[in-house]
C-alpha cells in the first residue's frame, strides 16, 4: 500500500461522473477530451512520480435547477464557469451525442490519487492525443474553492484523513476496537466463502492481516457493486467509527446474498439427478421464487389446465392420451420450441365439448311450422319435409336422420332454412363455408408435425359453440375443389356418414371425436359438381325460384320492413306501393331469388333517407325564417316571375309549420321517382317479339345455377360450301346437338316441305351459321335440341316462330324428344319474360306438379311425343 503523502494545497481536478474513487482503490480510465488530456499532460505526465490529481465525484442534473445544484463551499462564479464546459467530464462517461444543456453537481469532497501507470497514444487519422491512466486513491480531501486553469479545474483543498498520531490515539478507543473486530470477522467469513470459488482470494487474506482496518474498509467497499449514493456516503464517512459501521453493514449484506444464492443452489442440486440436468435453469427459477414467496408460475397454470381437462368429461382412452401429453409438457421448459404447441393442443382437448350438449326442449311442431311460415313465404314442399324431419326427432331423439341438402339458385333462402331448423330444435348454429376450399386439412385439420398446424373447421366450430350437438351448415358444398393438397369432398364422406362420424378422426386432434349427435345441413346451387358418393349420403331437396306473385308477397311482408329498418326509416316516412314493387320485379329484376329485388328496394330507401334528412334540416331552420311580406310577393308577380308556393296556415306562434312538415313528410314512391333512382327499365316484355321478327330465330329455355333462363337461338344462311358454323362459347354437348338437329332437318326436308323430292341439298352452295347470344356466358347441355331444330326449320322454310312460344327438350337423331330437368325453373323463367306458350317433352308432364297453379293457369302448354 502507498505510504502517507503530503497533500499540496491546490490540486488539478478530474471529474468522475456518477462514480466514486475511494482511498486504496485502483481504477483504469481513458482520457480523450481536451480538458482531461491537458490535465493529465500537465499534472501527471510532466511531473512523473510526484504528480497528484484530485478525483471529484460529479452528478448530472437538468438545467432547470441552476442555483440548487452547487454544493456548499463551492463558489458560484466558478460553478457557473464549470457548467459551460461539459467536455471536462471523462470521455468514458460522455453524453450520448444529444447537445442537451446539463448542470454538473460538484461534490465538495474527493480523493487525491496518483498514477500507477501512464501511457500516451495518438488516434489515426485525426491525430488526437489520448492517455490511459491507472490511478490509485490515496486520501480524502475537502474542496475549499474551485477555479479554472485553462481548460481544466483547479481546487484549493484541505486534508480530511487523520494524521498518524491521531490514528494511534483513536485506535485506543474501545468502541473502535469492537467495530474493528466485527468488521474483520465479517470480512474473514466472506473471504472464506469466496475462497472456495475464486483462486485470487489468497491475496485478499494477506491484505486483511497487513493493512490497517481503516484502510481495509475502503478497499472492501470499493470491490462491491453498490449504488452511487452509498459510495458518496462512504466517501463522506471521515469518522472511523461511522466508516467501519457502514463497511460492516455492506459486508454483511454481501455475505447474506451469497448465503441465499448458496442455499438456492444446494436446494436445486439436491433435487437434480443425471436425467434432470438439462432442467437446471427451470429448477433454479422455481427455487428463487420459493425464496421470494412467489409461487404463481407456470406450474400453477399447468395445474389449472389439468383441472380443466378433468372436468371436460373425456372418454377413458382419450383421457389416458391427454395425461401422457400433460406429463410430457411438465418435463419441458417454456423456452423449448414444442412447449407452446403442446400446451395449445392440451387446451384444445380441454375446451372441446366431449359430453356437453344443448338442453333440448320438447319440439312443438305447430310452433316450428309457424316459425317457418314467419321466416319464409311459400316453399310448401320444403317446409313439409322439414316438419317431417322434426317429427322424427321428436319421436326418437337419438335417431340418425338423413343429411338434408338444399339445392337451388342464390337468394331463395337455403341458409336461413338451416338457421330455422336450429331455432326449432333449440340448438346452436354453426356455418362453415366450403366455397373455394381445396385443402383436405380444412376438414380434417393439419398434422401436428407441421409448423402452424391447426384443427379442421368442424372441430374449431365445435370448440366455438362449446356443445357437441349443434346444427352445422355446410354451405356451398358444390364449390369445393381438389388439388395436390387433397380432396375436401372425399374428406366429407366420413363426416356425413352416420356409421362413420361417431369416430371422426381429425389429423390435429389425433383422437376420435363423436359427431353422431351433430345435425348436418348442406346447401348447393346445383348437384352436378357434387361427387356421386357424397351425394349418396345426402337427401336433396330442391328449392326452385320464386314466382312474381311470391316475390311480391315476400317484398311486402319481409323485404320492405327490413330495408326500412336498416336505413332508419319507417312506414310513415316511406311507402312503396304494390304496383311499384310489381314494376321492379318485372322490369328491373329477373332472377330466381330476391337478392336483386332487395338491392333495388334499398336504393329507393337510400334516396328517401336523403330527402328525409334534408326535410328535418328545413324544419330545424324554420324557426329563424321571416315571413315574406305581401308587397314583395306582389312585386315578384308583377315582374312576371313564376312563383311556386303552397299555402301553409300559421298558428298563433307559428307552431303549425312543424305540423305541416310532418304531415307532408310521407314519401310515396311513384314511377317517376322509380326511374330517377333506378334508371330506365332493364327488361321489356316485348323483347321476345322483337328478336323473333325474322325467320331463323327461336326461343329456348335453359337451366343454370341461378335458376331458369330464356335463351335465344339465331340461325342464318350464306353462300358457302355447306359448312356449319357455331358461335357463342358452346360446349361439346351443345355442338353435337346442333349437328344432330341439322342432320335431322336435312333428312326430313321433304316431309317438312322445305324442298321438293329429288331437289338439291339444303346446304348446296351455302353455309349455315348458328349463334347463341350472350357469348361471354359458357353454354352446354342437350336441352337445346328442339330449339335448334325449330330455328333451322324456320330458316329453311322462311317462316317466323311465334314470339310467345318457348321450348326445351333433347332431340335424338331419330327425332325422339327426350325429357330434361329443371322444368319448374324453366317455366318460371318463361313466365317472367312474358311468354305464354311453352313446349315441353311429354315425359316431363309429371314435373308440372311442382309448378304453381297460378302460373299454369295463365300459360298454354304443348307437348312433344
Amino acid at each position: 500500500m502507498a505510504e502517507p503523502v503530503d497533500l499540496p494545497s491546490r490540486l488539478g481536478i478530474l471529474p468522475f461522473r456518477n462514480k466514486v474513487l475511494l482511498p486504496g482503490a485502483i481504477i483504469r480510465i481513458r482520457c480523450t477530451s481536451p480538458s482531461s488530456v491537458m490535465l493529465v499532460e500537465q499534472e501527471l505526465w510532466q511531473k512523473e512520480e510526484k504528480g497528484l490529481i484530485g478525483v471529484l465525484p460529479v452528478r448530472d442534473t437538468e438545467a432547470a435547477a441552476v442555483g440548487s445544484m452547487l454544493s456548499p463551499g463551492v463558489g458560484n462564479d466558478s460553478g457557473e464557469r464549470s457548467l459551460k464546459g461539459p467536455a471536462d467530464v471523462l470521455d468514458s462517461q460522455k453524453q450520448d451525442g444529444k447537445n442537451q444543456q446539463k448542470l454538473i453537481h460538484w461534490h465538495n469532497r474527493g480523493v487525491a490519487a496518483r498514477a500507477l501507470h501512464l501511457s500516451r497514444g495518438v488516434e489515426k487519422p485525426s491525430g488526437r492525443v489520448t492517455y490511459i491512466v491507472v490511478l490509485e486513491g490515496l486520501c480524502r480531501f475537502s474542496v475549499q474553492e474551485l477555479s479554472a486553469r485553462g481548460t481544466y479545474r483547479m481546487a484549493r483543498v484541505s486534508r480530511l484523513d487523520m494524521t498518524k498520531a491521531e490514528l494511534e490515539q483513536a485506535e485506543q478507543d474501545p468502541d473502535l476496537l469492537l467495530l474493528s473486530r466485527q468488521f474483520k470477522a465479517s470480512a474473514m467469513e466472506l473471504i472464506s466463502i469466496l475462497e472456495q470459488k475464486q483462486k485470487t482470494v489468497g491475496r485478499t487474506k494477506v491484505l486483511l492481516e497487513s493493512v490497517p482496518v481503516h484502510r481495509l474498509a475502503d478497499i472492501f467497499v470499493a470491490s462491491f457493486e453498490i449504488s452511487f449514493e452509498e459510495q458518496l456516503s462512504m466517501l463522506d464517512s471521515v469518522d472511523l467509527k461511522v466508516r467501519l459501521s457502514k463497511a460492516t453493514e455492506l459486508v454483511d449484506r454481501h455475505l447474506q446474498s451469497i448465503r441465499v444464492a448458496e442455499k438456492i443452489t444446494q436446494k436445486v442440486e439436491g433435487q437434480l439427478s443425471k436425467s434432470q440436468k438439462e432442467f437446471l435453469l427451470r429448477q433454479q427459477m422455481r427455487a428463487i421464487k420459493e425464496e421470494l414467496g412467489d409461487n404463481d408460475d407456470d406450474e400453477d397454470d399447468i395445474a389449472s389446465l389439468e383441472r380443466k381437462m378433468q372436468s371436460a368429461g373425456m372418454p377413458p382412452n382419450i383421457w389416458k392420451h391427454a395425461q401422457r401429453e400433460l406429463r410430457r409438457l411438465r418435463k419441458m421448459q417454456p423456452q423449448q420450441p414444442g412447449y407452446s404447441s403442446s400446451r395449445v393442443y392440451l387446451e384444445l382437448l380441454a375446451d372441446l365439448p366431449w359430453q356437453k350438449g344443448s338442453e333440448e326442449r320438447e319440439i312443438d311442431l305447430r310452433t316450428a311450422k309457424e316459425r317457418l311460415d314467419c321466416d319464409h313465404y311459400g316453399l310448401v314442399k320444403v317446409k313439409q319435409r322439414i316438419i317431417e324431419y322434426l317429427a322424427v326427432w321428436k319421436l326418437k331423439p337419438d335417431a340418425r336422420g338423413p343429411v338434408l341438402c338444399f339445392v337451388g339458385p342464390p337468394g331463395v333462402g337455403k341458409t336461413s332454412l338451416a338457421s330455422s331448423i336450429a331455432a326449432a330444435l333449440n340448438r346452436k348454429f354453426v356455418r362453415i363455408s366450403l366455397g373455394g376450399v381445396k385443402d383436405e386439412a380444412d376438414i380434417r385439420g393439419h398434422r401436428r408435425t407441421y409448423v402452424g398446424s391447426m384443427p379442421g373447421r368442424l372441430i374449431d366450430g365445435l370448440k366455438r359453440v362449446a356443445v357437441n350437438n349443434p346444427v352445422i351448415l355446410l354451405d356451398e358444398i358444390d364449390k369445393t375443389g381438389s388439388d395436390v393438397r387433397g380432396d375436401p369432398a372425399s374428406a366429407l364422406l366420413e363426416v356425413l356418414d352416420p356409421e362413420q362420424n361417431k369416430t371422426f378422426n381429425d389429423h390435429y386432434l389425433n383422437v376420435p371425436f363423436d359427431l353422431s349427435k351433430v345435425i348436418f345441413v348442406a346447401t348447393a346451387n346445383r348437384v352436378q359438381p357434387v361427387p356421386p358418393a357424397l351425394l349418396d349420403r345426402m337427401e336433396v331437396i330442391e328449392l326452385p325460384g320464386y314466382t312474381p306473385e311470391e316475390k311480391l308477397k315476400i317484398a311486402m311482408k319481409h323485404l320492405i320492413p327490413r330495408v326500412l329498418d336498416q336505413h332508419g326509416l319507417s312506414s310513415e316516412s316511406l311507402q312503396i306501393p304494390e304496383v311499384i314493387v310489381k314494376i321492379i320485379i318485372q322490369r328491373y329484376t329477373r332472377e330466381a331469388g330476391v337478392r336483386n329485388l332487395e338491392r333495388k328496394l334499398a336504393a329507393l330507401a337510400r334516396a328517401a333517407a336523403v330527402k328525409v334528412a334534408e326535410q328535418d334540416c328545413m324544419v330545424q331552420l324554420s324557426k329563424d325564417v321571416h315571413p315574406m311580406t305581401s308587397s314583395l310577393l306582389d312585386e315578384r308577380l308583377a315582374g312576371g316571375a313564376e312563383v311556386e308556393m303552397e299555402v301553409i296556415p300559421l298558428g298563433v306562434n307559428g307552431q303549425e309549420i312543424s305540423n305541416t312538415f310532418s304531415s307532408t313528410s310521407v314519401l310515396v314512391v311513384d314511377e317517376a321517382m322509380l326511374e330517377k333512382v333506378l334508371g330506365p327499365p332493364r327488361f321489356d316484355d316485348r323483347e321476345a317479339a322483337e328478336r323473333v321478327a325474322t325467320p331463323g330465330v327461336s326461343v329456348g329455355l335453359v337451366w343454370t345455377s341461378f335458376g331458369g333462363e330464356v335463351q335465344f337461338v339465331e340461325a342464318t344462311a350464306m353462300a358457302g360450301k355447306g359448312d356449319l358454323h357455331l358461335t357463342g362459347q358452346l360446349g361439346d354437348v351443345i355442338k353435337e346437338s346442333a349437328q344432330i338437329a341439322l342432320t335431322w332437318v336435312r333428312a326430313r326436308a321433304a316431309d317438312l316441305k322445305l324442298s321438293a323430292a329429288g331437289e338439291i341439298s339444303l346446304l348446296e352452295n351455302r353455309d349455315i351459321h348458328i349463334h347463341f347470344p350472350a357469348g361471354a356466358v359458357p353454354k352446354d347441355g342437350p336441352s337445346a335440341g328442339v330449339t335448334l331444330v325449330t330455328s333451322l326449320v324456320s330458316l329453311f322454310g322462311q317462316r317466323k316462330v311465334r314470339a310467345d312460344t318457348a321450348m326445351t327438350g333433347e332431340m335424338t337423331l331419330r327425332g325422339l324428344v327426350l325429357p330434361v330437368g329443371g322444368i319448374k325453373d324453366k317455366v318460371l323463367a318463361a313466365h317472367r319474360c312474358g311468354i305464354k306458350r311453352v313446349i315441353l317433352p311429354e315425359r316431363n308432364l309429371k314435373d308440372l306438379a311442382e309448378v304453381p297453379s297460378a302460373i299454369l293457369a295463365g300459360m298454354e302448354n304443348s307437348w312433344f311425343a
